[in-house]
């Protein structure tokens, strides 16, 4: 693609006729796109429908039911991970596993990509987009794209739905057409190339705020995810107690340990949310935040280990709210000190920005983690998305403004520095 950037080497030394003859072969658009989308859809799917017989087979070695009713079961998984939800006894289930819809746009994103590899060539050349010709390559690619997947998420709804598990066809169709916009439709950008050409026209200062978003947001995550991790291995006793009181044999605890893997990422929005100082809720009338922990009687479910103990935390715990706007300061001041800038309002800008679009960004992870799990009180388990979003904002934007600033000082003072020197 970036042989149709004006004024490249490319474009100058090639030969009509030679460059005719070495050009790659033209696969259809549609085809492609449609393929692509599928593809992605089915590869994960695929996966949750070998688990679901696994566990079938594991739970109690089919004695009871037939393979379709665990191929059933993937089915639904997949379902639930785009957020179509379930009725189980009657009682709906509403709480999406982050863990299948983290792995369906990981898939997604490499789909995308190669079929924006496979498109690049199409839509028109340089010449004809500097006489104002429109490229639609990626918006078209990208609607069959969704075509495809959609297409997967409907049919499996037929083919897996019952009556009484009920899951929503509207929401699979919703969180498919999502994804596609939010995944796919970015890899196709950057497959094809469009990307590096349309992302040349942004404004210097967004695209550096972005990237600080996507380091800073990475790395709360994996702090998050610390934290979660230390918080269970500390109580491990109180999970090993829950799978003995549950009598589960082999089989059914690496069932439940393949549940846990899938509610993971689900749990770090939470542990997330609690490091925010919000905190979320485990039931109707509960709280657990650094400030106070309010539970009630909760499900047998060995990861619920990870949370604190009832009553008045540690002094110490109010501490932590301490570490949003220090880890958004030492992000910033790495990032910025890649690419320096020897403007205060430049730097402090970048810093508030990045700081910023992180905060959103962790905002609807923590939104799409919580929902019903059970009836009753546990209809509310979900982290207190408003006030994490006003805490995630100014938070990381008030860290990134001070490491942004301080890293910019700090240029402008070491190249005063070597001039005097």
């Amino acid at each position: 693609m970036t042989s149709l950037l004006p004024g490249s080497s490319a474009s100058r030394t090639a030969p009509r006729g030679s460059a005719r003859a070495a050009a790659p072969r033209r696969w259809p658009l549609a085809l492609v796109s449609v393929a692509g989308g599928a593809g992605a859809a089915l590869g994960p799917l695929l996966v949750c429908l070998a688990l679901g017989v696994s566990g079938w087979f594991l739970t109690d070695a089919g004695a009871h039911g037939t393979p379709s009713d665990g191929l059933r079961v993937g089915a639904l998984a997949w379902l639930m991970g785009h957020g179509s939800g379930v009725q189980v006894d009657g009682v709906a289930v509403t709480a999406v596993p982050l863990g299948i819809t983290l792995v369906a746009a990981w898939a997604l994103w490499r789909l995308g990509r190669r079929v924006g590899e496979a498109v690049s060539h199409h839509g028109p050349d340089a010449d004809a987009i500097s006489d104002g010709e429109r490229d639609w390559t990626v918006p078209v690619a990208g609607a069959y794209l969704a075509l495809g997947y959609v297409v997967v998420g409907v049919l499996t709804h037929a083919l897996g739905a019952t009556a009484a598990t009920a899951p929503s066809a509207g929401g699979v169709v919703a969180w498919s057409l999502g994804l596609c916009l939010l995944v796919g439709l970015p890899a196709l950008a950057v497959g094809s190339g469009r990307a590096a050409i349309w992302s040349s026209y942004l404004p210097p200062t967004l695209v550096a705020a972005a990237g600080i978003a996507r380091r800073l947001l990475a790395t709360w995550l994996l702090l998050a995810a610390l934290v979660l991790l230390a918080a269970f291995l500390v109580d491990i006793g109180t999970a090993a107690n829950v799978m003995s009181q549950l009598h589960t044999g082999a089989g059914d605890v690496v069932v439940v340990s393949a549940v846990s893997l899938l509610l993971a990422p689900n749990a770090v929005g939470f542990a997330g949310s609690y490091l925010l100082g919000p905190g979320f809720t485990v039931g109707t009338g509960t709280l657990v935040a650094p400030s106070a922990v309010v539970l009630g009687p909760l499900p047998m479910f060995p990861l619920l280990a990870a949370l604190p103990d009832n009553g008045t935390p540690p002094g110490w715990t109010t501490a932590l709210v301490a570490l949003p706007p220090v880890l958004a300061a030492v992000v910033v001041a790495r990032a910025l000190r890649r690419t320096p800038t020897l403007r205060l309002s430049e730097g402090a800008l970048r810093g508030c920005v990045g700081g910023a679009l992180a905060g959103l960004g962790f905002t609807v992870l923590a939104t799409l983690a919580g929902g019903a799990v059970g009836p009753g009180r546990m209809r509310d388990v979900a982290p207190l998305a408003g006030e994490v979003m006003v805490h995630s904002i100014a938070s990381f934007g008030l860290g990134g403004l001070v490491g942004g600033l301080l890293v910019t000082v700090w240029a402008r003072r070491a190249l005063r520095d070597a001039d005097t020197a």
